[in-house]
């Protein structure tokens, strides 16, 4: 129990710089905080922190240290976390947050799930935003692309199809690509992303970069929703998932181009903190996600 104090101890102090800091979490004093370290280190050998007035610092030999602790201690969180899962119900306020555009897949699975979780209380932030969970105590999080996070875990949900899509009335008045190339001279419509202010990339467009400097764009904004009205004005011819223009190429609304030479599109992921334990409400959304949307 000692050494399990002094890793608490180091931990805390590691991540909050101060034993002052460290004592007002785990509710013991700084100076007891400084002797849990301080025996911690006499144990293993080495200095694990360097001390000043105004703060406390990691050694390099302590970040390694404290990398393997944090492991350590979420397995134990995680290991008591599962006995009480199996007599804890899903209860509470579940947070998450997802892109605008995913409420075209992700709505229509909510009332199943509450249905099956009543005493879940769902509150979805959608936003193009990039979110930390961490400092924003989000539970669970939807995003697209790469994972640079390492705090984070994620899961795979189902892929999707970039298209390019125009309306019938425009395609009428300038003509119908066949070929990549066919696309120069054509108006686009361009989505932007919120984060890093790059335009999306179109799915040809890096096998032929020519055609990106030659693409007039009409106009460019930061939500694929108004993209989508934008097609629908027949402005020009837009690139979107396919999930999102299911309906209005269904209806006939637009019409998509160029299908056999697009291999391009993305995927989503559910992500959550790897620091905290799966609650029961953050287990079963993220059973539901996958039971309906895995690939």
């Amino acid at each position: 129990m000692d050494k399990l104090n002094g890793l608490l101890a180091f931990v805390k102090t590691a991540e909050l710089g101060s034993f002052v800091a460290a004592g007002r979490t785990l509710e013991i004093s700084a100076s007891a905080v400084g002797k849990a370290v301080a025996r911690l280190e006499q144990e293993v050998g080495v200095r694990l922190l360097h001390r000043s007035t105004r703060r406390v610092q990691l050694t390099d030999e302590g970040r390694l240290f404290h990398e393997r602790c944090r492991r350590v201690l979420d397995d134990l969180d995680d290991a008591q976390a599962m006995l009480v899962r199996t007599r804890e119900a899903p209860r509470g306020r579940l947070r998450v947050s997802a892109p605008i555009v995913a409420h075209h897949f992700l709505m229509p699975l909510i009332p199943d799930f509450l249905a099956r979780y009543p005493e879940v209380e769902l509150d979805i932030n959608f936003t193009d935003r990039s979110v930390d969970l961490i400092e924003e105590s989000i539970d669970i999080a939807i995003r697209s692309g790469d994972l640079p996070d390492s705090r984070l875990v994620s899961r795979p949900l189902q892929p999707f199809r970039l298209l390019l899509c125009a309306s019938p009335a425009y395609l009428a008045q300038h003509g119908t690509p066949k070929q990549v190339r066919d696309l120069e001279g054509h108006a686009s419509i361009r989505f932007r992303h919120p984060n890093t202010g790059k335009l999306l990339d179109w799915p040809m467009l890096q096998a032929t970069p020519d055609i990106d400097t030659r693409l007039r764009t009409v106009l460019a904004c930061n939500n694929i929703e108004a993209v989508l009205s934008a097609a629908l004005r027949s402005l020009g011819i837009a690139c979107m998932p396919d999930f999102l223009v299911r309906g209005v190429l269904a209806d006939g609304r637009l019409l998509s181009v160029l299908d056999d030479q697009l291999n391009a599109g993305g995927r989503f992921n559910v992500l959550w903190p790897s620091s905290r334990h799966l609650s029961p409400k953050v287990r079963v959304f993220v059973d539901h996600l996958g039971q309906h949307l895995s690939s």
